[in-house]
C-alpha cells in the first residue's frame, strides 16, 4: 500500500467529477483517469464508477475511502507527536453543516478557529441534508436534532428545541391556537426536508410525543425563506430555537402555545467513533462547544 495513493483516493472520493480531482491536484484529467486505472488494477477491484459528469464510490470505494482517511489520520498524529511540532495544529478538517446554522455561525467559528491555527485547513460544506454515514469524506458534521447512527460518537454544542412562532400581525388577524388541535385551522408555514408537501410537528416530550400533520399554501425547502414568509405574517412557522430567537428578543414574532413542550433540538458534532481521533477534530469540537452557545444567546 502506498501512502500516495491514500491521499489521492480521498480527494476522489470527496469531489464530484475527475475535473475537480485534476483541479485540486493541478494535474490534467487524463493524468487522473490514469492513476485511478493503475490503483484499481493494483487492487484488482473497480473503487468508482464513472460517467461524463460524476463519480460515484462503489462498495469497495467507499470502504477504501474510509480506510485511507482514517490511516492518513493516523500518519498525521504520529508524525505530529515526533517531530516535535505536537502543539501546532496540521493537516485538513473537512467539516458539514445544514446551510442555515452553517452560514450563521459554524462558517465564522471555523474561520476564527484557522486564525488560530494556520497550518491547518479548513474545507466547509454546506447542504440540506446531512450525508450518508457509509459515504461520508467529512472528518466533521454539525447535526441539529435528533442522531441516528450509533456507530459514530457525537458530543452535544448546544441546547435547543423546535418552537411554533408566528408574527404579532398574524397573530392580531387571526388568533393564536390554544391547543395542539386547533393549528389545524391555521395557515402553516412548510418547511420542506423530503419530496413531500407536508410536514409532522412533534409536541410533547418521550412517552408524551405526539406528530401533527399540517400543511399550508407556502412550502419551502430553505428555512431563511419560510422564516420571512413567517415574520411577514403569512402564518405558523416551526423552527429551531437557535434560528428563531433573536426575532423573539426583537418582537417581530411570538412564541405560540409556549406552555406545550416541544421534543429538543440540540446541535451536536459527530465524527468518528475510531479509539484515536485526530486533535485537529477535537480541537474543533472543543472550539464549537466553547464559542457556539454565546454566539446562539448573543
Amino acid at each position: 500500500m502506498q501512502k500516495d495513493d491514500l491521499g489521492f483516493f480521498e480527494v476522489v472520493a470527496r469531489s464530484a467529477s475527475l475535473t475537480a480531482v485534476g483541479r485540486e491536484l493541478g494535474v490534467s484529467v487524463s493524468s487522473v483517469s490514469k492513476r485511478l486505472a493503475q490503483l484499481e488494477s493494483r487492487l484488482a477491484v473497480r473503487l468508482v464508477h464513472r460517467s461524463t459528469r460524476r463519480l460515484t464510490l462503489t462498495p469497495e470505494g467507499e470502504r477504501y475511502a474510509r480506510g485511507a482517511a482514517a490511516i492518513s489520520a493516523d500518519v498525521a498524529e504520529l508524525e505530529e507527536s515526533i517531530s516535535g511540532h505536537y502543539a501546532e495544529l496540521r493537516g485538513r478538517l473537512r467539516v458539514h453543516s445544514s446551510v442555515g446554522l452553517g452560514r450563521a455561525h459554524i462558517a465564522p467559528l471555523m474561520a476564527e478557529f484557522v486564525a488560530l491555527h494556520p497550518r491547518l485547513e479548513v474545507d466547509v460544506e454546506l447542504s440540506a441534508t446531512p450525508p450518508a454515514a457509509s459515504m461520508t469524506p467529512y472528518d466533521l458534521s454539525i447535526r441539529v436534532g435528533a442522531l441516528q447512527d450509533s456507530r459514530s460518537t457525537a458530543k452535544r454544542l448546544a441546547r435547543s428545541r423546535r418552537i411554533v412562532v408566528a408574527s404579532p400581525g398574524y397573530v392580531a388577524e387571526h388568533g393564536s391556537p390554544r391547543t395542539i388541535e386547533e393549528i389545524r385551522r391555521h395557515n402553516c408555514i412548510v418547511l420542506r426536508q423530503d419530496a413531500g408537501d407536508f410536514v409532522l410537528w412533534r409536541f410533547g416530550v418521550g412517552a408524551d410525543e405526539t406528530a401533527l400533520r399540517v400543511s399550508g399554501n407556502m412550502t419551502s425547502n430553505d428555512g431563511d425563506v419560510t422564516t420571512a414568509w413567517c415574520v411577514e405574517g403569512r402564518g405558523l412557522l416551526m423552527r429551531s430555537l437557535w434560528h428563531v430567537g433573536p426575532m423573539l428578543r426583537d418582537g417581530s414574532l411570538v412564541q405560540v402555545l409556549p406552555d406545550i413542550a416541544t421534543p429538543d433540538a440540540d446541535i451536536h458534532a459527530v465524527y468518528s467513533a475510531a479509539p484515536q481521533v485526530p486533535r485537529r477534530v477535537r480541537a474543533a469540537v472543543d472550539h464549537l462547544r466553547e464559542h457556539l452557545p454565546p454566539r446562539l444567546s448573543a
